[in-house]
């Protein structure tokens, strides 16, 4: 195994949390290919530089609070970068209901002040509140809910 390789791939893995597979493709571009590159990746691991339910929790939380994403949009990006069910379960805890269903009406009143002065038509109003709530990932059962909340 190259140290050199090793190495670079830790600074690589600890300048942000990756995924086994993202590193997998990194190595590729540095031409590891096959078992030297699972080496690698084992003793990434072994090392705690590569921990992908650290991936998870810290992927989850930095999507729901600085992007404000819901749940349906992180998990399915999750299951893209090909985490296991366990791993996506250990980030989906990170996300308090109680926070969650308040980031999502603070958003919505925001969203909604900013449709106000253009949109007249409450109908057209909560149907594009609904769109946009549904494009950042929330269920569509805790939207309606909470749209009724924030039109009145």
């Amino acid at each position: 195994m190259d140290r050199l390789i090793l190495q670079k791939a830790a600074l690589y893995c600890a300048y942000q949390e990756r995924t086994q597979e993202e590193v997998r493709q990194r190595l590729k571009k540095w031409n590891v290919w096959g078992d030297e590159a699972e080496e690698l990746i084992a003793e990434l691991i072994s090392q705690n530089y590569l921990n992908e339910e650290r991936f998870a929790k810290s992927y989850a939380g930095g999507k729901f609070r600085i992007k404000g994403w819901g749940r349906r949009k992180i998990r399915q990006e999750l299951q893209r970068r090909g985490l296991s069910d366990y791993n996506i379960g250990q980030g989906m805890a990170e996300i308090e209901e109680e926070s969650y269903q308040q980031e999502l009406e603070e958003m919505l009143l925001k969203k909604k002040h900013t449709l106000a002065s253009r949109e007249r038509d409450r109908f057209k109003l909560k149907q594009k509140l609904l769109r946009f709530a549904l494009g950042k990932g929330y269920e569509s059962e805790m939207v309606w809910k909470v749209l009724d909340r924030v039109i009145e």
